[in-house]
């Protein structure tokens, strides 16, 4: 019955997005977010935690602002995504860089012959970049956590990610499905910035604290020797978005004997590379979530 009851409100919402001025959905989704900054407490504090433990020489009242910007800019990130599942949303005009973006991807695609792992994080409008990637030449397997409510995950969440020609998968069955996409030479996304389990992990360095990390990139890099490549979208005051797609990281830690350890120090490759664009604009990541289990 709850699943019921929240699949027929997140349908009145997209309903209310198709017609809906969209000036009104940013404020719409602005007034939520601060709304929930308040009622909310527990992420709040988490979020208010994470930034102090991210940036210690913040004073508290820069923490405070720099916590609600980070409300404000998933505000953003959650109305355009209504916009783009409405078709309401230019993904191509909201990227400045879009053909120099375009290029390089095509270049990617044609150059990797082992395949393709896309690195990258919640940061920014995420999906925006999913679908950027997947309508200008590189769709991915794109792996993520099954929702909560099936309801939704089925008939709206899955595939509203297949777009464009995206495949999205859950992190049960990843490990056999990026083998097999890798050894097609196509590519694969991963978010790999969230708490990981026991299963193919280790803790490494995040913002000067041991966070746990998933090794898989680090597993396949050394089995597949796939491209591992950065790439993130960050937006811009004026509401447009720049693509970031960073050069492959080649490194696979030779200088380490152990297996163990090299996939240790790749991990921590992978994650200075999602720090150092975080740090550039620390108000687009998603602090609300407990990424150090504190």
């Amino acid at each position: 019955m709850r699943e019921q009851i929240e699949y027929v409100f997140v349908k009145l919402f997209l309903w209310l997005a198709k017609r809906a001025p969209k000036a009104f959905i940013y404020l719409k989704l602005r007034i939520l977010s601060a709304f929930f900054y308040y009622v909310d407490t527990k992420r709040r504090r988490l979020t208010l935690s994470n930034l102090t433990l991210a940036f210690p020489q913040k004073s508290p009242q820069e923490i405070k602002a720099l916590s609600k910007k980070v409300y404000s800019e998933l505000s953003i990130t959650i109305a355009e995504i209504l916009l783009m599942f409405c078709g309401r949303f230019d993904i191509d005009e909201a990227i400045i860089n879009h053909e120099e973006a375009s290029k390089k991807l095509l270049l990617l695609a044609h150059n990797s012959p082992n395949g393709i792992i896309v690195v990258t994080a919640h940061f920014s409008n995420w999906e925006l970049a999913a679908h950027f990637l997947a309508k200008n030449g590189l769709p991915m397997l794109a792996i993520g956590r099954e929702g909560n409510n099936k309801l939704i995950d089925n008939n709206i969440t899955v595939p509203f990610r297949n777009k464009y020609g995206n495949r999205a998968t859950s992190k049960d069955n990843a490990m056999l499905a990026m083998a097999r996409t890798l050894k097609k030479g196509e590519a694969v996304g991963l978010l790999i910035d969230q708490k990981a389990g026991q299963l193919n992990s280790v803790k490494v360095d995040f913002f000067g604290t041991p966070a746990e990390t998933t090794t898989s990139v680090a597993m396949l890099k050394l089995k597949f020797d796939p491209l591992v490549v950065p790439i993130f979208i960050a937006r811009r005051s004026d509401g447009k978005y720049e693509m970031m797609i960073n050069d492959p990281i080649e490194y696979v830690a030779e200088e380490i004997e152990y297996t163990e350890k090299k996939l240790e120090a790749m991990t921590l490759k992978y994650n200075q590379s999602i720090e150092a664009v975080i740090r550039k604009y620390p108000e687009q990541w998603f602090w609300m979530h407990n990424r150090w289990r504190l």
